[in-house]
């Protein structure tokens, strides 16, 4: 079969195209071009190494549009978002799904720690969590649609990144000796806050109050903060707090004090079905959910309605973050997910 490889140059993706090419598949490279800023050294690099053909695919536009300008407002709105999670949906995997269709390829691939499920008992697709525990990125392919799932080849579903890092270096592989990247790839510097200040402008300062709304002191901009943390607030009261609220009308953050941070429920919308069928009504299900890509699964009971979910945690879960994602799982498969409102 002939697979179209989304291809960074850094060692999962490299290792993803060797791991198709020893089961005897074609294999061509995809590097994705975000900015007029894009590094496609490293991937031209990896497709020499293993012997690919390297094509680069144009995203600035719809990159800007549907990543960029969905980051700036989210924060701007007292949210926090997951612009991986947009790329994946809108950007990366449909470009890579667009293109292996023209091309005449059989699918697409990547290297996510990831993999893939067929139900054939509901003709459902589903993303599933991979073997290596600590690098599954599963999360971040949520928003994934039935038609994008079911092109879609994940070669490192059952690999631990440090054996590939190994066997990358027995080879001689460039890549081998890549460093992870755990910035946002469109803020390498990790300032998020002056990214939009460059493009918004500087953001007013305004008041910390508590939740009667006795002012507590002053914030530098609601885009500096995100609801959950404790440190970095410039704030001296005497005892730990935590940022609870954001509200963009009134420009005030409210701080309570640490241990309320905790939560039993919450509401989730924008839901996207995976292994899960989609409800005619109201239903009722047991699952585990993530609430953020590094936590760990927590068991929950889901209440539906026809757009959204209503969430209760079996023990409190921490820093519930409007904007974030929830993941909820059938076993290791993703049964569905959405956005967190509150």
């Amino acid at each position: 079969m002939k697979f179209l490889l989304g291809m960074s140059g850094g060692l999962d993706s490299t290792c993803a195209a060797l791991k198709l090419k020893e089961c005897g598949h074609e294999v061509e490279g995809a590097v994705l071009l975000f900015s007029d800023f894009t590094d496609t050294s490293a991937a031209e690099k990896s497709a020499a190494e293993v012997g690919i053909k390297l094509r680069k695919v144009d995203c600035r536009e719809n990159f800007q549009n549907c990543v960029i300008n969905d980051f700036i407002d989210k924060y701007c709105s007292g949210r926090t978002p997951n612009p991986c999670v947009v790329c994946n949906r809108y950007v990366k995997m449909q470009r890579l799904f667009e293109e292996a269709a023209a091309g005449g390829f059989d699918g697409y691939a990547t290297g996510h720690y990831a993999g893939t499920n067929f139900d054939e008992q509901t003709g459902r697709y589903s993303v599933t969590r991979a073997l290596d525990e600590k690098k599954d990125q599963s999360y971040m392919l949520w928003q994934l649609t039935q038609e994008q799932i079911s092109k879609l080849v994940i070669p490192l579903a059952l690999e631990r990144k440090t054996s590939l890092r190994e066997r990358a270096g027995e080879i001689g592989l460039s890549s081998a000796k890549a460093e992870e990247s755990m910035d946002i790839c469109f803020i390498p510097d990790g300032d998020y806050a002056g990214f939009i200040e460059r493009v918004r402008g500087k953001f007013p300062e305004g008041n910390f109050i508590d939740n009667s709304g006795k002012i507590l002191g002053r914030h530098r901009g609601i885009i500096h903060y995100t609801v959950g943390q404790r440190k970095g607030l410039g704030t001296a009261l005497g005892v730990p707090v935590y940022v609870s609220k954001i509200d963009p009308e009134t420009n005030n953050i409210t701080l309570s004090e640490a241990g309320g941070e905790f939560t039993r429920k919450m509401k989730v919308t924008g839901l996207n079905f995976q292994s899960l069928p989609v409800p005619d009504n109201m239903l009722e299900a047991e699952l585990f959910v993530k609430v953020r890509y590094a936590a760990k699964p927590v068991s929950a009971r889901v209440q539906f309605d026809s757009q959204s979910a209503e969430v209760f945690f079996s023990e409190p879960a921490r820093a519930v973050t409007p904007g974030q994602s929830a993941v909820f799982y059938i076993n290791n498969s993703i049964a569905f997910g959405g956005f967190i409102e509150a």
